[in-house]
């Protein structure tokens, strides 16, 4: 066990389709009561961005502290802690994951390694790369198009019954199919010209799942220092529908009739632009402007994994 460490728990009331503080603080005191040494706080966040200032403002009043954030909600918690970390040194963050997307915790394992708070504390630091967005900050996917619209329609569900919680994406497409399968967009990577036209959708990966189901960037590794960028043309709703599955299980980039409806690089640098503001997601938070600059950071933040992961 790091015992020199100071272990802090961000709860988000919000995540997940019910409030779970009181779950968690449970779970923690119980651990803690077990193991005499063990240095920690709970913090409860109070409102949108509230977990980035409170631990950006932690870090700031305890220099060189060495800290380990525990973001205890789904991929947009995650997205605030991360984005709070940055730039600090001696700051590890790890996820207790309770939220409706819990995407970047399938690069390691499943949700109930996450859940293990044994396993946690003494799990293994990884340095990872994260994207900066504009001046915002993404650990795991940035997607826009089609595939933006799902998010926002399943950010709209996730706490509705039946087509809510790990459903929520899976009704955004549904919808979205009907209204946003032609997205105009002009791309750049590293400088040069990537893309100028109407497409489906557009992910721009570190991580390797999006959406809960959907393995968008199977060949993604998460500190190589590279985005996997993967862009689908605009295409008829028929090719679209036979591609699904595909795109759940990764297997979408091996087929032969998809290569000339696709288009794949790495690259540290995307630059990004349309005449009219268009939805771009960070790790599930939604952003709304006419122009993204995208740049991968190498080895930004400490990622911890739970023990034997």
């Amino acid at each position: 066990m790091h015992l020199e460490m100071k272990h802090i728990f961000i709860i988000n009331p919000s995540a997940g389709k019910q409030d779970s503080t009181t779950e968690i603080t449970h779970k923690v005191e119980s651990y803690a009561s077990a193991h005499g040494d063990f240095e920690y706080s709970i913090y409860t966040t109070q409102c949108s961005g509230d977990a980035t200032r409170w631990v950006r403002r932690w870090c700031a009043d305890h220099p060189g502290m060495p800290v380990r954030f525990y973001s205890c909600g789904g991929d947009g918690t995650l997205n605030e802690v991360v984005s709070g970390c940055i730039g600090f040194d001696n700051v590890q963050v790890t996820i207790h994951a309770n939220g409706s997307g819990n995407d970047y915790i399938k690069y390691y394992g499943t949700i109930d390694d996450f859940n293990d708070i044994d396993r946690l504390v003494n799990g293994t630091p990884h340095p990872v790369d994260v994207m900066k967005v504009n001046d915002r900050f993404s650990i795991n996917v940035c997607n826009f198009g089609f595939d933006a619209m799902v998010c926002k329609i399943g950010n709209d569900v996730r706490r509705k019954p039946i087509i809510g919680g790990e459903h929520s994406y899976t009704t955004g497409i549904i919808q979205s199919i009907f209204t946003s399968r032609s997205n105009y967009v002009r791309m750049s990577v590293d400088g040069e010209p990537f893309f100028d036209g109407h497409m489906l959708l557009c992910t721009l990966s570190n991580g390797r799942f999006n959406g809960g189901n959907y393995m968008c960037a199977p060949l993604s590794k998460n500190d190589d220092g590279l985005l996997e960028i993967n862009l689908f043309k605009r295409m008829p709703l028929i090719k679209f529908a036979s591609l699904v599955n595909e795109y759940s299980h990764g297997t979408h980039i091996n087929r032969p009739d998809v290569k000339k409806l696709m288009l794949y690089r790495q690259g540290t640098t995307v630059e990004l632009s349309s005449p009219k503001p268009f939805w771009l997601v960070i790790d599930g938070e939604m952003l709304h402007c006419d122009h993204y600059q995208v740049q991968n950071l190498h080895h930004a933040i400490s990622f911890v994994s739970p023990r034997n992961n």
